[in-house]
């Protein structure tokens, strides 16, 4: 790559500025172009090469290459963090104030304010004055120091989680694994699916699942399954909020971006926990980066990762304040495993169970109460 990096710099300085005084401003302008895409070539080649050269601790980039059998051989570079141009360009001279549902995760701030770049949070004493972290006795902040200070504030939500939401962890099933849905997943979604009377949002983590789950159950059910990619997204929300029976499944999108309150969605399916795949370069080079600082990769990237996109796909259920239902999340991990607890109070504070018949059971109270009595 080294030659890479020398070839541009010597193509730069053959070509040499352009002659403003050229009367051909056609050969001028495509001297500019092919200027300006040279230094391109030669600045990523500088930042590739760069890359490699600190120790691991001390590296900013990450440098990988993607292939596939359809696609051609691209190296890619991003960097390890962002906390540093935000510091720069967004925190340094002002004030910036940052709003979201989804913010407090393992309840608390810190762990999106260290990614954002921000240094200890600004504590009030108990006289009105500002303190510093722990450890700062004199509560002394220079604003334009490395690491800007921040305060947060939770607001709470207008919505009573604990009476209008039920959290099912299902922790009688097995870990997920790597070949597909287990057949006791898809048995599981069903038996969830028939006691709500349709009215669900699966979100999945890959759209593999999604479209296995869909294909599987739609054989075995009697209720419409969307699924993504058959229609725009858009649409799909549409059919599945106008038609109360009908279910949606998707990915990644779906975790984000639906609104629909009312009967139409009374039970949110998590298949497994979201966290990185593991082959993701960029989240696999973040978690070494942290470990060599000393810190818990796992934790910081993959971790806080998951736990955001489960508080933001879980935030589909209560959309407005007559909502009611049951979130069910199929991966046990949630219950059994030591980072679970992280998770959990990443999440709004629903009512919790592993039992399936209690669920179930409020699922079919809630259709009974949702369908028109006949007569």
């Amino acid at each position: 790559m080294r030659s890479v990096r020398d070839a541009a710099h010597a193509c730069i300085t053959a070509i040499g500025p352009p002659d403003e005084d050229d009367p051909d401003t056609g050969t001028t302008a495509d001297r500019r172009l092919a200027l300006a895409a040279l230094d391109e070539v030669h600045d990523t080649a500088v930042r590739i090469l760069e890359a490699f050269e600190p120790p691991l601790r001390e590296r900013r980039d990450v440098v990988w290459l993607a292939k596939g059998p359809k696609q051609q051989p691209t190296l890619h570079a991003a960097p390890l963090g962002v906390g540093g141009l935000l510091r720069e360009k967004l925190f340094g001279d002002r004030t910036t104030v940052l709003t979201s549902a989804t913010l407090a995760l393992g309840g608390s701030f810190t762990s999106m304010a260290a990614r954002w770049g921000l240094g200890p949070e600004t504590m009030e004493r108990p006289d009105g004055a500002e303190d510093g972290a722990a450890g700062d006795s004199t509560g002394d902040h220079d604003t334009s120091a490395e690491e800007p200070r921040w305060r947060g504030l939770d607001v709470g939500s207008p919505f009573e989680h604990g009476r209008s939401g039920i959290l099912y962890v299902a922790g009688h099933l097995p870990p997920p694994g790597r070949d597909g849905l287990d057949t006791r997943y898809l048995d599981e979604i069903a038996e969830l699916i028939e006691a709500a009377g349709g009215r669900a949002l699966g979100l999945f983590s890959s759209m593999r699942a999604a479209e296995q789950a869909s294909q599987e159950l739609a054989e075995r059910l009697d209720f419409e399954i969307l699924c993504q990619g058959e229609d725009s997204t858009g649409r799909l929300v549409e059919r599945f909020a106008e038609e109360e029976s009908s279910c949606l499944f998707g990915t990644l999108s779906l975790w984000q971006g639906v609104d629909v309150p009312g009967p139409s969605l009374q039970l949110v399916i998590v298949d497994r926990i979201p966290f990185p795949r593991p082959d993701d370069p960029l989240a696999s080079a973040r978690q070494r980066a942290v470990g060599a600082q000393g810190g818990n990769g796992f934790m910081a990237v993959a971790a806080t990762h998951a736990a955001l996109l489960l508080a933001q796909g879980t935030g589909r259920l209560l959309r407005s304040m007559d909502d009611r239902g049951v979130v069910a999340v199929l991966d046990p991990r949630l219950a059994t495993a030591r980072y679970g607890g992280f998770l959990r109070s990443s999440l709004p504070p629903y009512w919790g169970t592993t039992d399936p018949d209690v669920a179930r059971s409020a699922l079919r109270r809630l259709n009974a109460a949702a369908t028109p009595t006949a007569r």
